[in-house]
């Protein structure tokens, strides 16, 4: 594949998908396309869709109707088997972080990559040291989770989610429970990634001021549907 082409790549691609919570329509014939190296923001009040959206991207939530494709995964007619394959190629980061807090940095890591198929040792140690590098913790691998603070249990997360270079990152409100400074220090290293590494990245926000600070795409789900806008200015109606 030629460099520009690569650049251009699709990795979600929805066409009159409908996004269902259960058994209940969230949001009626969604169209979202999210390429190679792009930062887009989901935003919207409680329950108008957006985790229903991250849910349909890792194969949580079935699609009704429509087109719906992530990577080379259709999701309309991927298979159970096939849901750990396309987990492989997507890193999720959560608000409450979700590291295993009876194990040190480097087993949590260690964990995920024997979860997708990592045997070999040192190539899982090399890989530990290179994502804990990228995300600044390089020191920390034989810390407990409760010994870090909120901002480095954050970057744990980010490591973790890198593990198997993905072509996508979801954030789920990221910066949801950490102060200023260190949500500041969480959007510049997604930057960076999404800048140096090329990696889609698309985040769950509530927070407008980071909208202002790190531009990007902003799609905004509201009354049963998900459009993009060109700006974030009408904060009232968009945020809780």
């Amino acid at each position: 594949m030629a460099l520009d082409e690569d650049n251009n790549k699709t990795i979600i691609e929805f066409k009159d998908a409908d996004i269902t919570n259960g058994d209940v329509v969230i949001i009626e014939a969604l169209n979202l396309t999210i390429s190679k190296g792009e930062f887009v923001y989901l935003t919207g009040r409680v329950g108008c869709g957006k985790t229903s959206i991250i849910r349909t991207i890792i194969g949580e939530n079935p699609v009704q109707g429509g087109e719906a494709r992530v990577g080379e995964f259709d999701l309309t007619k991927i298979k159970n088997k096939q849901i750990p394959y396309l987990r492989r190629k997507i890193g999720v980061i959560f608000q409450d972080f979700q590291l295993l807090m009876d194990r040190s940095v480097e087993d949590n890591l260690e964990f995920v990559l024997k979860a997708t198929g990592w045997k070999d040792k040192a190539s899982i140690s090399i890989r530990i040291s290179e994502v804990l590098e990228a995300v600044g913790m390089a020191k920390k691998a034989h810390k407990m989770p409760h010994q870090l603070s909120g901002g480095e249990q954050q970057r744990i997360a980010i490591a973790r989610a890198l593990l198997n270079d993905p072509e996508l990152i979801l954030a789920d409100e990221p910066t949801g429970n950490l102060d200023g400074d260190t949500a500041d220090g969480i959007m510049k290293l997604l930057s960076d990634i999404n800048r140096d590494r090329g990696t889609a990245v698309l985040m769950v926000t509530h927070n407008h001021t980071l909208l202002h600070q790190y531009p990007g795409r902003i799609l905004v789900c509201r009354n049963g549907s998900c459009i993009e806008t060109d700006h974030a200015d009408d904060e009232e109606e968009v945020f809780e």
